[in-house]
Formats: C-alpha cells, structure tokens, sequence
C-alpha cells in the first residue's frame, strides 16, 4: 500500500477506536504509565518493496521508548488466531515485545496495567529505586 493510503486507512482506525480501546487509552495517554509515551493506532512499517509499497501493522498502542506494542483483542481474534501470531512474530522479528490482552481483561485494568509495566525496562526499575532513597 502507498503512504498516502496508509495515512488515510490509520486516521479512519484513530477516528473509530473501540470503547475498549478507549478505555485502556485514557490510562496511557499523556505518559500516565510511569511516564512513558504511549502512541495510538499508528502505523508500524516493517517493510517497503522495490514498487514503493509499504508492509505495515497498525498496533492498538505503541510505545517507542520500550518497543512495546499493545494489542486488545475483540472476539474476531478467536478466528484470526494465525494471522495474529504470524503478525506478532514479524513484529518481534524487529525487536519488538507483543502482548495482547482480551478485551474481557479490561475488567481487572490495574492488573491489566502492571502487567504492562512489568515489561518496561529494569533501567526504569533502578531510577524509582534511587528516587525513593534520594526523598528519604
């Protein structure tokens, strides 16, 4: 697909998030998460062809600084389960962390947010350390 098109095809998924998504949105935004900086419904490129075309996935949330993706997943992903693991092994491929989480998973969105932080770096872990020390 060409650039042009992809930008078109992404700002349709931004502009229809599902309430799911929404939700899960209203706690990275604005780098809530340990101050990390969570981007929505963007598109990763992994690829471009010699015609110009582009290979890309659009992640529900992405964040740079970690290479980690976040992907909820509605009930179609019970019949996609192929396509999704196909996906998710090209994205690691290129040194990225995929979880995925049943939309069903959002009940439970403090344990749904730890186990997102427990995949940030242990740099993250060491500086909270040293900050609580240094305010004592």
């Amino acid at each position: 697909m060409k650039y042009a098109k992809i930008k078109v095809f992404v700002n349709r998924l931004r502009n229809n998030m599902t309430p799911e998504e929404e939700i899960l949105w209203t706690k990275l935004r604005g780098r809530q998460l340990l101050g990390r900086k969570f981007v929505r419904q963007t598109a990763y490129i992994y690829e471009k062809n010699i015609t110009g075309d582009y290979y890309f996935f659009v992640p529900d949330f992405y964040c740079r600084e970690e290479k980690l993706v976040i992907e909820l997943d509605g009930k179609i992903h019970d019949y996609q389960k192929a396509r999704d693991y196909r996906r998710d092994e090209i994205l690691k491929q290129h040194g990225l962390k995929v979880l995925r989480f049943k939309n069903e998973e959002l009940q439970d969105i403090n344990q749904l947010l730890e186990r997102i932080k427990a995949e940030f770096s242990d740099q993250e872990m060491r500086f909270r350390r040293v900050r609580k020390k240094e305010q004592k």
